[in-house]
């Protein structure tokens, strides 16, 4: 649909919707009707009346308080692993100055595959946490 064919439909909407409902509240009445609007998916206080008022499905986010202490744990084990993974970084950076000694060259071969499966996963979790937190911060 072009942007002229779409205003066009827009204006045709808004040219249906000429009758005016006023409605008195008091603050506390308003504050607890936004409250309430703000909880669902409509974008303005007059498409949330009209919904309540014609009887039409309103859709309400819902936040699960569990996924929500989920998510705070998470994001602790993230920054940890984070954590960890730099230190475990900087420690095979300083073992590479040894390398010289054959012990520690083998030794230094293992670490460094352990280091390296150590940031895959810590790449994978951050992804998986920033897919839950995209999920959670729609809901």
């Amino acid at each position: 649909m072009s942007k002229r064919e779409n205003d066009s439909v827009m204006k045709k909407d808004n040219n249906n919707r000429i009758k005016m409902l006023n409605v008195r509240l008091t603050p506390e009445e308003f504050q607890q009707l936004l409250r309430k609007v703000q909880r669902t998916t409509c974008r303005r206080t007059s498409e949330y009346a009209r919904k309540v008022l014609l009887s039409e499905p309103v859709i309400v986010n819902h936040r699960n308080q569990s996924f929500d202490e989920v998510m705070v744990e998470l994001t602790r084990l993230r920054s940890e692993l984070s954590k960890a993974g730099s230190n475990l970084n900087q420690a095979v950076k300083r073992l590479h100055a040894l390398s010289q000694i054959a012990d520690f060259r083998s030794w230094l071969e293992a670490y460094e595959g352990d280091k390296n499966r150590l940031i895959e996963m810590v790449d994978e979790i951050n992804i998986y946490i920033s897919k839950a937190s995209k999920i959670w911060l729609q809901s």
